[in-house]
């Protein structure tokens, strides 16, 4: 993940960790594997002084295979974190500047294995890593994670506190007419998995209320439920209503303004948008400019990155509205969405779509830009405020530094932009400018 042979070049951010380590193995390392276990993974060097400057140096171990032989055992005595997810080769010595360290690679822990926590109680044992450090995620953060690692998704559970009122009947019956125009029941309901019956009564799923239900009794289950589509370019929006209301309303929208080549890319960003979102912590907002279409979306990844773009890899959030919209023809399921876009982007030789993840909040954004790469007008610039801050975060923590001219660049740019993103990370203490005009993240 870095280059060992040049640590000097590094500063601490949020996927490196230096630690000193001359008094034995530090109690605060497993903190920072659970930070990285649970976030984007990272490193923690052994070994290695972070100085007033933020500069890092090797000093020299007594005892570097001691220090890994005491690491292995208290790693694997069962009580000291909750799971293992590293191997032999994640864990190595290495020879800097004649000075012997130790490097150790988390890597993100796969979701069925999070929250990766320490002391036996996820709800007290549980970090995640930000521009400031480890920190002890709130019970909220950890239950997120759990509802993530369940082998049943959250939305396949019946609400039994909730009658086939709580569905919108015309957002019921237009539904029915595109899966099944024959049926007209609670039955047909039943078989799709939008409902369920209990005790001979029938109940909405979770997956059948946010598809079709009334606002109010979603948000009576999903309190921080919230579906958005904001165009700037007219008065055409969206909000307040069912998943399905949301989508049809968004696609008509897509299909009046785009060509029919651009359609099934963008049905199956919106698609992907709304069957990865957490609801129970969020929701979806798209937004169209003249220059890019954004989807964003509450939750991490499920996958990884990288597997997600090159296809073949699907594992929805929402798994039980996943075979809902497919009986509709959309979102397949078989991963291929995100690098069927990215290859009709590149054959258009329009600006590569780009993927965020934020940790904190949890949250997706996928950019679609409509423009070549180099436009006057770059996309990214006209993302809302709080992404344009999370997209500083981002480029500057793969960075280690950068320029506020980069960074402008990095927006389209909008140096207005990038100003005001750096002044609110200066004066919220997660930014430090190292010499002028040069941003790193402060511990």
């Amino acid at each position: 993940m870095i280059d060992l042979m040049n640590v000097a070049a590094y500063r601490e951010n949020n996927r490196i960790e230096a630690k000193k380590a001359l008094g034995g193995l530090p109690k605060s390392i497993w903190e920072t594997y659970s930070a990285f276990a649970n976030a984007l993974g990272g490193v923690i060097l052994l070994g290695v002084q972070e100085h007033k400057d933020t500069s890092l140096t090797p000093v020299n171990l007594p005892d570097p295979e001691g220090m890994v032989r005491q690491f292995w055992e208290l790693m694997r005595d069962g009580k000291t974190v909750s799971v293992n997810i590293l191997t032999e080769e994640n864990v190595r010595i290495a020879e800097v500047d004649g000075k012997r360290i130790i490097a150790i690679e988390v890597p993100r822990a796969r979701r069925s294995l999070r929250p990766v926590y320490i002391g036996g109680d996820p709800m007290t044992g549980t970090y995640r890593r930000n521009g400031e450090g480890d920190y002890r995620c709130k019970r909220e953060e950890v239950l997120e994670m759990q509802r993530d690692a369940a082998r049943q998704t959250a939305d396949m559970r019946i609400v039994k506190d909730a009658g086939m009122d709580a569905l919108e009947d015309a957002s019921v019956a237009a539904y029915l007419n595109c899966v099944d125009r024959d049926a007209c029941d609670h039955g047909a309901l039943v078989r799709l998995g939008a409902a369920g019956e209990l005790d001979g009564t029938c109940h909405p799923t979770a997956a059948g209320l946010l598809l079709l239900g009334k606002e109010a009794e979603i948000q009576r289950v999903f309190p921080a439920y919230s579906v958005e589509y904001r165009d700037e370019s007219s008065a055409n929006s969206a909000s307040g209503c069912n998943v399905f209301d949301f989508y049809s309303c968004v696609m008509e929208r897509f299909r009046g303004d785009f060509e029919p080549e651009l359609l099934p890319a963008l049905r199956e960003a919106l698609a992907n948008c709304l069957l990865n979102a957490d609801y129970h912590s969020g929701g979806v907002e798209v937004w169209r400019t003249a220059e890019a279409i954004t989807f964003a979306n509450a939750g991490q990844f499920r996958v990884d990155v990288a597997a997600a773009v090159s296809g073949g890899v699907s594992d929805p959030r929402n798994l039980a509205l996943s075979r809902l919209f497919a009986r509709m023809g959309v979102g397949q399921g078989t991963g291929s969405g995100l690098a069927a876009i990215h290859a009709l982007w590149q054959n258009r030789g329009w600006a590569r779509p780009a993927i965020r993840e934020t940790i904190s909040p949890a949250q997706v954004t996928v950019q679609l830009p409509l423009a070549a790469a180099g436009a006057a007008a770059e996309p990214t610039g006209k993302l809302p405020h709080s992404l344009q801050k999370s997209a500083v975060l981002a480029y500057i923590t793969e960075r280690i530094r950068a320029s506020e001219t980069e960074i402008a660049a990095h927006l389209g740019g909008d140096s207005e932009a990038a100003s005001r993103c750096l002044a609110e990370l200066l004066a919220e203490d997660i930014l430090t400018e190292e010499t002028p005009g040069i941003y790193r993240l402060k511990r």
